[in-house]
């Protein structure tokens, strides 16, 4: 039979071995995280344990909670949310002016980027912020050809950060300040330790701006490996209709502004090709523009409306049925091979029939050997010819029963809509100030966020639960078990008093330093909100026996909890920016750690000096 203090001191063991797995890697995170639940429910379901108060137990639903706790739902939602945001291009805009910011002073574009962030989570709830800022940084990360990994943590980290500076800023400083007040002991304000909050918050700005990003890793996914933008050239055409943003357009120094990132190897006009250098050349509808381009510059032409086939004669109405076929919310990118036994080696891409056999249109053709100046539907296929094709999802994936080509596993990338960009901005907008304001919970706003988006066509149900995590799903959940735990079995308890009696005697900076570190490490185990609960009440007894003031322990308490950097369980901004990312547990505990020394140091300097406590 098991004891109470065993199932502490065999949690507390399961907690250490978990922590370890989680940083090593040697299994998924997510089989880890299993394992960690499943052992838990043998403890303390599983085996017969000693009759004990009903408040002590931990029963399966305790254990299962976790599954259904509302930050965990709330997250899962803001990255449906976000997905939704990336299918539109809704925040093209402002992370295209961050890029060419960037572009001229990458450090200024992202400071500016991180103070606005820090600043407005001081008055309101970090995540909504964070939700704000997370797709304009992907896409900035992406314009400048940067790992996400390097700019998302440092983001999140920050948001943490302001949130310290006043008693809005974080659910954590209200509830370290609600405990307070009902004890009767301090009653605090809005701006009360904002003058030591700014101090410490500012010295770990500097680390997570300055130093963070060169500890962490490159991190990219393998879809993101393989679909990513590489130097290969794709020879393809844009023909030109009436209304089309390239019509009208003259020549500069022999290229045309619009299609920069393209080279245009020559204009077909009528039967006269027109080629390089194009001096005095005015783009006119009825022209095709044959160019050389990367795959990213050919998905941008797509993305601005730009009717890319390989079909420059076709009629009107059929020119019309492709540029609408590319509106759809599922148009998808892929590559494909031509293989040596192949019935499409020496056939013009026309003359295959591809289109009408696969209901795939050819974007482009890109050839090792040699790249022809003509036009793409005049190219007779060789064996080893890539394609870039595209069309909608279930046709492309279709592509795999092919035997006249193969289709590239992880190629497929689907086309954002940007049709659909001003109604995935205003659902975006409604759900971040819903949450913001307290309207409604911040869950109820993140999953009306997601329905709309699904609902209003700005992702399908696909790209909607691609966007799920099943990293955090499962850390979130096998977290939160060993902390229900952990507190049930009154080992978190029994860690605040070990610590607290071996203090006993010691001055105020040691007692208010020791605090700091003993909490700031459990908030990262425990929720934030869990521990600033447990802890309030303690650090309250510790100044009323001592007879030093209470302010400093109570702000020591809300700060302390607040460091919640070295694991991605810590803060749900830190789940958030856990899958976009990219991000491994070892690289919140390798950026994070540092930063939560940093802070504690900084605290333990300052808090003496700035209250005036005797050593």
């Amino acid at each position: 039979m098991l004891t109470a203090d065993l199932q502490m001191w065999l949690t507390f063991a399961i907690i250490g071995l978990t922590i370890i797995a989680y940083s090593i890697e040697r299994f998924a995170i997510e089989l880890t995280a299993l394992g960690s639940l499943l052992i838990l429910m043998v403890i303390f379901v599983a085996l017969p344990s000693e009759p004990r108060a009903a408040e002590t137990m931990v029963t399966l639903d305790d254990l299962l909670a976790g599954f259904a706790n509302p930050a965990l739902l709330t997250v899962l939602a803001l990255l449906v949310i976000g997905q939704g945001l990336f299918q539109t291009d809704a925040l093209d805009a402002p992370a295209q002016l961050i890029t060419q910011i960037a572009k001229k002073s990458r450090y200024l574009a992202f400071i500016g980027v991180y103070i606005a962030a820090a600043i407005i989570s001081a008055f309101i709830n970090n995540t909504p912020v964070v939700v704000m800022f997370l797709p304009i940084m992907t896409v900035v990360a992406s314009n400048l050809r940067l790992s996400p990994s390097k700019v998302l943590m440092p983001l999140s980290f920050i948001s943490i950060l302001g949130g310290m500076t006043t008693i809005i800023g974080s659910s954590t400083n209200l509830l370290v300040a609600e405990a307070a007040r009902k004890e009767g002991v301090l009653d605090l304000q809005f701006f009360d330790f904002t003058g030591i909050g700014t101090i410490v918050a500012s010295v770990g700005a500097v680390y997570a701006i300055l130093i963070m990003p060169r500890l962490l890793q490159k991190r990219e996914s393998m879809t993101d490996e393989l679909s990513q933008t590489t130097g290969k050239q794709f020879i393809a055409q844009i023909p030109l209709t009436y209304g089309d943003p390239l019509v009208g357009q003259k020549a500069v120094a022999g290229m045309f502004p619009s299609l920069k990132d393209m080279t245009v190897r020559l204009v077909q006009r009528g039967e006269s090709p027109l080629l390089p250098p194009f001096d005095n050349v005015t783009l006119q509808a009825g022209d095709t523009v044959v160019v050389a381009a990367t795959r990213h510059a050919l998905l941008v032409a797509l993305k601005g409306g730009h009717n890319v086939t390989q079909e420059p004669e076709a009629e009107e109405e059929e020119a019309l049925n492709a540029s609408a076929t590319t509106q759809r919310s599922d148009f998808t990118l892929a590559e494909v091979i031509v293989p040596p036994a192949s019935r499409m080696i020496g056939q013009t891409i026309e003359q295959s029939g591809m289109r009408a056999k696969t209901n795939c249109m050819a974007l482009g053709i890109q050839r090792r050997s040699r790249m022809p100046r003509m036009a793409m539907n005049d190219i007779r296929l060789e064996a080893g010819d890539v394609l870039l094709v595209g069309g909608r999802r279930d046709d492309v994936e279709a592509l795999r029963l092919s035997k006249d080509i193969l289709l590239i596993e992880l190629s497929s990338t689907d086309v954002p809509q940007r049709r659909y960009a001003p109604r995935a901005l205003i659902i975006f907008l409604a759900t971040a100030i819903a949450a913001a304001t307290g309207f409604v919970p911040i869950a109820t706003a993140a999953l009306g966020g997601a329905f709309a988006m699904i609902l209003g066509n700005c992702l399908n149900l696909r790209q909607a639960i691609r966007a799920l995590d099943s990293r955090i799903f499962m850390l979130v959940g096998a977290s939160l078990a060993s902390a229900v735990a952990l507190q049930k079995t009154g080992g978190a308890h029994f860690i605040a008093s070990f610590v607290v009696d071996a203090m006993q005697g010691q001055s105020a900076p040691i007692l208010l330093s020791g605090l700091f570190l003993l909490v700031a490490v459990l908030t990262n185990i425990l929720s934030n909100n869990a521990t600033a609960v447990l802890f309030a009440p303690i650090a309250i007894s510790i100044a009323t026996q001592t007879g030093l003031p209470v302010e400093p322990f109570v702000v020591c308490v809300i700060l302390a909890a607040n460091c919640s950097f070295a694991t991605p369980i810590g803060y749900q901004t830190n789940l958030l920016v856990m899958g976009p990312g990219h991000y491994r547990f070892q690289d919140f505990l390798l950026a994070g750690i540092p930063l939560m020394l940093l802070i504690w140091i900084t605290f333990s300097l300052v808090a003496p000096w700035y209250y005036g406590l005797p050593y």
